[in-house]
């Protein structure tokens, strides 16, 4: 972490998202433990892939890209409080959320980033921002969420659409690459699949695919999980 802030004092990046890898021992079937996920945290984006040596369960809240009636969606998600545990609590923490001028300015970069990568692929002039800064609220904790929308230029392919946002600046920084570069040197052990794109493509030019965030890989009887923060000047 101290690290990366001087790599941001120096005028590297403004912004990095660091993560590090827990493992613990598998002590119950998985299918069973993504089917008590389901209720426990429930989210947008719910799978259980069973590759027969290993696992994947997750339970997302982020699209990555999304392309449907040729409009290509992103919809970044960065700043987080926990729930509260009754109304004035929960009421409490959307407002000190939405208060947190480090929150603010660090979801207003993605936002950016994000409003860049759909420019990418879409039609000159198509690119908008429908929703902005709202509180979106799970289970055990609230984001602050924005919606960029763009019409689809058809000269890109499906595959062109994916990569103009993958990976995604929530789980990276900005600007991205150079975050990406500093993120190579300094986390211990390769992302693999944290982070990564998990969804679908369908026969009609359309798709849906979610950033890999809680999200499990269970191999050898033991459970891998991967978390990371997202770390600014301050």
């Amino acid at each position: 972490v101290l690290k990366a802030k001087q790599y941001i004092k120096r005028g590297d990046i403004f912004q990095v998202v660091l993560s590090q890898r827990f493992e613990t021992k598998l002590t119950k079937p998985p299918l069973e433990i993504y089917k008590k996920l389901r209720i426990s945290n429930p989210s947008p984006f719910m799978f259980f892939f069973n590759f027969h040596d290993f696992q994947i369960i997750g339970s997302s809240p982020e699209i990555l890209v999304r392309l449907r009636k040729d409009k290509v969606t992103i919809r970044p998600i960065a700043g987080t409080r926990p729930r509260g545990s009754n109304i004035t609590k929960d009421k409490f923490y959307k407002k000190q959320l939405l208060n947190d001028k480090k929150e603010l300015s660090e979801h207003l970069m993605l936002l950016d980033l994000g409003r860049n990568d759909v420019g990418k692929i879409a039609k000159v002039n198509t690119v908008k921002v429908t929703e902005k800064f709202k509180i979106e609220k799970y289970s055990h904790v609230m984001h602050i969420v924005s919606n960029v929308e763009g019409k689809f230029d058809n000269k890109h392919s499906l595959l062109d659409t994916l990569l103009a946002g993958f990976p995604a600046g929530t789980v990276t920084g900005a600007p991205k690459i150079r975050a990406m570069e500093i993120i190579d040197e300094l986390e211990k052990s390769k992302r693999k699949m944290y982070a990564g794109a998990i969804g679908y493509f369908s026969a009609n030019k359309t798709f849906d695919t979610c950033i890999a965030l809680r999200t499990a890989l269970i191999k050898n009887n033991k459970f891998y999980i991967q978390s990371g923060a997202g770390i600014v000047a301050d």
